[in-house]
Parts: structure tokens; sequence; C-alpha cells
């Protein structure tokens, strides 16, 4: 998928600020971060979301690295928020897989405000 911006990103084509990188994965922070830690965690293989015959040790793998994140980052004791949004409904921006890592301040318990969609 050439035209895939987190292809691009897991390729090298793009600079990010990398927190780790494995032979599946890549961790980087978001370029909009919604928090004081805000890191993006992806397959380097695309797939476009969580319905996209994904291998379940490769999701596995992202939940995994998610709390490798939260190490990193410094926020494991804090707590930190893990979000993946699957789907144009669920506001799925960029369609390659990833979960977000978000964390370093206290969070409200609200989830998400969605908006009327008719």
């Amino acid at each position: 998928m050439s035209e895939c911006i987190f292809c691009m990103v897991a390729k090298g084509e793009i600079p990010s600020k990398m927190v780790f990188e494995d032979d599946e994965l890549i961790a980087f922070d978001d370029i909009a971060p919604q928090g004081p830690v805000h890191t993006l965690i992806i397959p380097k293989q695309h797939y476009a979301n969580m319905s996209d015959d994904v291998p379940e040790e490769l999701l596995g793998r992202l939940f995994a690295a998610a709390s490798r994140v939260a190490q990193l980052k410094g926020i494991e004791e804090s707590g930190y928020r893990v979000i993946v949004n699957s789907g144009a409904d669920a506001s799925q921006t960029v369609h390659h897989l990833h979960i977000h890592v978000i964390g370093g301040k206290p969070m409200s318990h609200g989830m998400v405000n969605f908006s009327d969609r008719s």
C-alpha cells in the first residue's frame, strides 16, 4: 500500500519520533497528541483495521507492546488508556491498524462524545 502514511512511517520514508521497534511492530509518538504521552503502535505489515484478518498473535503483540510503551514513557504506574478505533463509525482516520497509548495526566471518566450521525 504505497499511499498509506503509516506504511511509509514503518518503512522509514516519513520521519517519526520512534519509541521502539521490533521485527513486526513500530511505536512512535503521535504528531497531534491528545495528552502529554500519546504514542501509536502499528504493525509493519498493512492491515486496514481490526476486521482485516489480523492474526491473533499479532493482536496480542500489539496489546503487549502497550505496556512496554507505558513503561518506556514513564506512565506505567500512574496509568494510561489504550484505544483502538476500527472503521469509519469509530473515527478511524488512518486506515492502517494502530493502537493509541495515552497518558501522563488524569483523564475524565467519560468515554466518547458521539455526534448525531443520522
